[in-house]
């Protein structure tokens, strides 16, 4: 069988529906529904959802997907997450397994061993029957594995290498960048802790911090900003494309994460790839000497 022989068989023979957050078109970062989504269509019939910002609707919109593709559907893959978006992949688990149609769980947050805990009997009833359980990182399937869960993949998050352009970075002058969403768990605070404390002994520091706002967070960094009288030296751009901010990282020579909780972002692995050293703070999928 050549390849396109092949490629027309497997698309008109598998389904697959993907279950995620589509919210781009609100603004909000792409998820893996929208970039792997792409990235399978290539090989196999393909249908995504929801772009539905309202909990609700989304919710809806699930359930009527699954149940209007249910005789097609081959393999469902649900993106889950620890916050209230893991109800999303239980009721998505809870309709596959009436349809008895194989799904796959893509794990996503550093948060989710505490979610194990806190939901034993959800957390069985979704990862226990799934087909097998995809983490990124060696942290969640240990987490997943000492709990009894042994159907976990490691399929670690990755880059497409070709759009970052390693950079030898001097450090005659610190130029901190900080790239994430502006949420609690993210702790940007701690990153202007870290400039004020760093313009003590280097009074020329200067902090970039790049991502936009979801819970508040970043008008709370810049009044402390303000409070500590650092202001001026820090600059707040909202969202940025990803090729915007790859080129303004070219201007800056540390990378910090300040995650309090975190599986392994993506971010940190884009700026060891542009050459940028990472202080980190050691949570999660981040202690990868721990964890592999």
């Amino acid at each position: 069988m050549d390849m396109y022989k092949q490629k027309a068989y497997f698309v008109k023979h598998h389904l697959i529906l993907y279950i995620g957050n589509k919210l781009s078109v609100h603004g909000y970062t792409p998820t893996s529904v929208e970039t792997l989504g792409v990235q399978l269509s290539e090989y196999f019939e393909i249908i995504t959802v929801s772009d539905k910002k309202n909990k609700i609707l989304r919710m809806l919109d699930i359930v009527f997907t699954v149940m209007q593709y249910r005789n097609r559907i081959s393999k469902v893959i649900i993106d889950t997450y620890s916050t209230s978006n893991f109800y999303f992949a239980f009721v998505a688990a809870g309709l596959c397994r009436a349809y008895n149609i194989p799904y796959i769980p893509i794990l996503h947050g550093g948060s989710l061993p505490q979610r194990l805990d806190k939901s034993k009997l959800l957390s069985k009833f979704i990862f226990t029957h799934s087909l097998t359980n995809v983490v990124p990182s060696g942290y969640l399937q240990y987490e997943f594995n000492r709990r009894g869960y042994q159907n976990v993949v490691l399929i670690p998050n990755n880059i497409n290498i070709s759009i970052y352009t390693f950079k030898v970075r001097e450090i005659i002058s610190p130029r901190l960048l900080w790239v994430r969403s502006f949420a609690s768990c993210y702790n940007p605070a701690m990153a202007v802790r870290v400039l004020a404390e760093l313009k003590k002994t280097h009074p020329e520091a200067e902090l970039c911090m790049v991502g936009q706002d979801k819970d508040g967070s970043m008008l709370k960094s810049q009044q402390l900003a303000n409070l500590l009288g650092i202001a001026c030296s820090v600059t707040f751009t909202g969202k940025l494309t990803k090729q915007a901010w790859i080129k303004l990282s070219e201007q800056y020579n540390i990378f910090i994460n300040t995650t309090d909780v975190d599986n392994t972002p993506v971010s940190v692995i884009e700026a060891m790839a542009l050459g940028l050293p990472v202080i980190s703070t050691n949570v999660g999928g981040d202690a990868i000497f721990n964890y592999g």
